[in-house]
């Protein structure tokens, strides 16, 4: 009789080259969080991608 593997839990990952390739850590002040997430909010983006697509246009 065979064994039965127990599902992994979570989501799956991503294949090769879809995933997102680091993880940058800051911190910020509550008020400078609010500004974030209220121009976010005006550009109908995450803040993710927000802060993403500021830090391109600052670097290009």
């Amino acid at each position: 009789m065979p064994t039965l593997k127990p599902r992994k839990v979570g989501r799956p990952k991503l294949p090769k080259g879809e995933a997102m390739g680091r993880v940058i850590q800051v911190r910020f002040t509550a008020e400078d969080e609010k500004g974030i997430v209220a121009a976010a909010k005006a550009s109908k983006q995450t803040v993710s991608e927000w802060v993403r697509s500021t830090i391109h246009a600052s670097i290009q």
